[in-house]
């Protein structure tokens, strides 16, 4: 394989902010935000919207999430006029 070519793969903790889960992985993603783990280590922090905790399809339970009117905005957007 080629030298210097593949991105930094590290340890990240991903946190779902809807319900504080969190979970440590690896990936290419880098942040500025660090987080603490149980291991006492440093991590870089990704924040996300949902995950494992909180998608219906694991939950098995239905909800809908508007955050900041997105249906009211997509109806008047294109309401019939």
């Amino acid at each position: 394989m080629k030298a210097d070519i593949h991105p930094d793969y590290h340890d990240v903790v991903f946190q779902d902010v809807t319900s504080d889960f969190k979970f440590l992985t690896r990936s290419t993603l880098g942040s500025k935000e660090t987080i603490k783990w149980e291991d006492g280590n440093e991590y870089p922090l990704i924040k996300v919207e949902i995950s494992s905790a909180t998608h219906p399809f694991y939950t098995g339970q239905n909800r809908v999430l508007d955050t900041a009117g997105r249906i009211d905005k997509f109806k008047k957007r294109y309401a019939a006029k």
